[in-house]
């Protein structure tokens, strides 16, 4: 096993305690608004433990069998990065649902998807799903953009 076989999961390791240390900074809250046993920063201690159990596994796994070396990540890769950076971009400057819709669209496309429909209407169903289950079951409102300012009037 090679030290940069240990670049990963250091990163991953030292990522997960300084967000468990950040947790462990948040106030606590009264025990009439959350109940007693949840509180905010539970949610993601139990997430960055469970990633330090998986960190461990994975270099259990890199010490078993070493990774060979891998060639140049290909152009999907790279394109889903830039999409990602649009989606940032259509999120604060046009609107939450029309950037899921336009980038799950062209991740669809970028992939490999060659059926256009299949493509569309899964970024069209998804932000509607996506909606309902926020605004209306958990009744939580997304920041105001081109399609919510039209919605909430």
């Amino acid at each position: 096993m090679k030290i940069s076989d240990l670049i990963v999961p250091g990163v991953i390791t030292v990522f997960s305690f300084i967000v468990i240390y950040l947790s462990l900074q948040l106030d606590l809250s009264p025990p009439m608004i959350v109940g007693d046993s949840m509180q905010p920063r539970a949610f993601p201690i139990f997430l960055m433990i469970i990633n330090l159990i998986l960190v461990g596994l994975l270099t259990y796994q890199f010490y078993q069998s070493p990774p060979d070396s891998i060639p140049l990540e290909p152009f999907q890769t790279w394109g889903s990065i830039i999409l990602l950076v649009i989606f940032y971009g259509m999120t604060t400057g046009v609107d939450f649902f029309v950037a899921i819709a336009v980038v799950m669209f062209l991740m669809c496309i970028l992939w490999g998807e060659k059926r256009i429909l299949v493509a569309l209407s899964a970024s069209l169903v998804t932000p509607i799903l996506i909606f309902v289950l926020f605004d209306q079951v958990l009744q939580i409102r997304f920041p105001r953009g081109l399609l919510l300012d039209w919605y909430y009037g």
